[in-house]
């Protein structure tokens, strides 16, 4: 079962890393999920927080809703953008945060991150940091963001219980947390889970409003979920702290 289930994992990371690299490298194509600023206005940006972002960002959008709703962010904040992609959200994140906060861009797709170094630089943005990894494994020590922030991320990741135990291990205590994402109304069937490209699709990876909430907000529920969802128990770091939603 590990095995199966390990090979399935890196099926779905390939297959969301060259869907997400399409999106970078040729973002006029057509894809099955709305990106740029159409995405953006469809899904609630107000106007003028999308004209404070270079297009060259905007233009790779692929989020699912508008996170910043939430108003969580903060002047000084260290934030994490979880799966920021092109960094139309975490270009946001730095301009809200101001020089005195930090801003970590976290992505799996290495034409994403490029993409998005090279908006920041020549932003002239210096207080942005491009990272390499994906949700499951984050590449930051315990307690270190005020702030974690996702964007239509988390129905892309197989391990989600391990995706918010790594979100609130990062998170320090008190730290807030916004999510725009994918929830479904009733489980998608097994056999259609099985297929890595409609995980990178956002069609299969998703799972009930009320899953992703209790995982978020009760972390002694994670180790049961991981269960459910993967089949075979994998050590998770106990008693994360828990954080604002």
């Amino acid at each position: 079962m590990v095995a199966i289930v390990s090979h399935k994992r890196e099926a779905i990371h390939r297959a969301v890393r060259e869907m997400y690299t399409a999106v970078a490298k040729s973002p006029a194509q057509k894809f099955h999920f709305p990106t740029g600023r159409e995405a953006c206005d469809a899904v609630g940006y107000p106007p003028a927080l999308v004209a404070s972002v270079p297009a060259r960002a905007v233009e790779s959008f692929a989020g699912v809703g508008c996170p910043f709703a939430a108003e969580v962010v903060r002047g000084g904040d260290r934030v994490l953008d979880v799966g920021s992609g092109s960094g139309t959200d975490a270009l946001i994140c730095a301009r809200l945060v101001g020089a005195k906060g930090r801003v970590y861009a976290l992505d799996m797709t290495p034409g994403m991150r490029e993409k998005l170094a090279q908006t920041a630089a020549a932003a002239g943005i210096t207080h942005l940091e491009v990272l390499a990894g994906d949700a499951e494994s984050i590449p930051l020590p315990d307690a270190s963001v005020d702030v974690v922030t996702t964007n239509g991320v988390l129905n892309l990741v197989p391990d989600k219980a391990r995706a918010i135990t790594e979100i609130h291990r990062v998170l320090k205590p008190g730290g807030r947390l916004q999510i725009s994402d994918i929830a479904l109304a009733r489980p998608v069937a097994e056999r259609f889970r099985q297929d890595p490209q409609m995980w990178a699709e956002c069609v299969v990876g998703a799972v009930e409003e009320e899953r992703y909430l209790a995982m978020a907000q009760r972390p002694q529920r994670l180790a049961e979920e991981r269960r459910r969802l993967l089949g075979f128990d994998d050590p998770v770091p106990p008693n994360p702290p828990a954080a604002e939603i």
